[in-house]
């Protein structure tokens, strides 16, 4: 009798995480769907639901269906630019070890910015198309170098990485300021993009960033395993068969993949890779490979709810999905903050 109490439990203790897992992943994957659901079914023009469906099954008149159709590719650059926060911002969680750690910290965000000030200023770059082609290397010049100072000297140190993208961020946050100080028709055109924003962008922009979400989430669900070996420390990671700064750079790297694509698709877009880490690092434990899945998940669903929200509170106008964010990411910071504190 005994024996047999003694294999059930382990089995029971086993499963119970899987089906914990499974359900929550579930229950994301179903928030995601009706996000999707309502950022074509509402917007800042007021369409009845049979309009919308009218306009999906090919039955409704030219302006409504024109209508509904813009919100196709606004709705697939949500999914794609909410999972390349958020993902980004697991692994920059992982690899700092700093739950305050986010895209921005690389200097991505402001590197970017810089690249489509200086195309506008001095290249005469304007439209959605050419903004996204100048902002994306930009995004990742600005990652790769804060990186390379990241690594200078004995390895990898997450406290290299926070000054050197503190740096860049300045340096470059200064030379923005006086170009767009200089040239009011340079602030014009950047003012739009900076705030973060879907709306405005066609199905172009969406397969311009497409493979590049594509790939570093499946780097990031690769990198999976080694990050946890990781976060026992380096000894017990080189002990599991690791190699700790190889991983660390390589994650550094996806996460720097996956937060240009986003930044240079829609604008900097603030918290989201700040608080979907959180939560799903609260919802299924430490293990990075759940944390990839389910924020792949919640990051697209937060920011296509915050999209919608964007498009409801102003009708006609529409407010832009940054901006929404911030307010809801701020509430989110504090709470972290208090974690933080009260687990110290």
């Amino acid at each position: 009798m005994t024996s047999t109490i003694d294999t059930e439990e382990p089995r029971t203790r086993v499963r119970r995480p899987v089906r914990r897992t499974a359900a929550v992943l579930l229950v994301a994957l179903a928030a995601l769907v009706l996000a999707c659901v309502a950022s074509i079914m509402f917007g800042s023009k007021t369409l009845a639901p049979d309009q919308v469906w009218a306009a999906v099954t090919g039955h409704a008149d030219a302006y409504t269906t024109t209508v509904v159709q813009s919100r196709y590719p606004r709705t697939a650059l949500g999914l794609v630019v909410g999972l390349g926060l958020a993902v980004a911002g697991v692994l920059m969680q992982a690899v700092t070890r700093n739950p305050l750690a986010e895209p921005g910290l690389l200097g991505v965000n402001t590197g970017a910015a810089a690249s489509v000030v200086a195309a506008t200023a001095f290249a005469g770059a304007s439209g959605q198309t050419q903004t996204l082609l100048w902002a994306l290397p930009g995004a990742l010049l600005a990652g790769l170098f804060v990186y390379v100072i990241g690594a200078l000297g004995s390895g990898l140190s997450p406290v290299r990485l926070v000054l050197g993208g503190a740096v860049l961020t300045a340096v470059l946050s200064a030379f923005i300021q006086a170009v767009t100080l200089s040239r009011p028709q340079v602030f014009d055109s950047y003012r739009y993009w900076v705030v973060g924003a879907l709306g405005g962008h066609d199905w172009d922009a969406v397969r311009a960033v497409l493979p590049l979400a594509a790939a570093g989430f499946a780097l990031a669900l690769l990198l999976g395993r080694s990050l946890n070996a990781v976060a026992l420390g380096e000894d017990s990671a080189t002990a599991l068969g690791a190699r700790p700064e190889r991983v660390k750079a390589i994650a550094l790297l996806t996460a720097t993949v996956l937060s240009a694509a986003a930044t240079a698709a829609a604008g900097p877009i603030a918290f989201v890779g700040l608080a979907v880490p959180h939560l799903a690092r609260t919802l299924l434990g430490a293990d990075l490979r759940r944390q990839v899945v389910l924020s792949a998940l919640l990051g697209p669903t937060l920011l296509l709810t915050a999209d919608v929200i964007g498009r409801l509170v102003v009708r006609p106008q529409e407010l832009m999905v940054g901006v929404v964010t911030a307010f809801a990411g701020a509430p989110a910071l504090l709470i972290a903050v208090r974690r933080m504190r009260a687990t110290s």
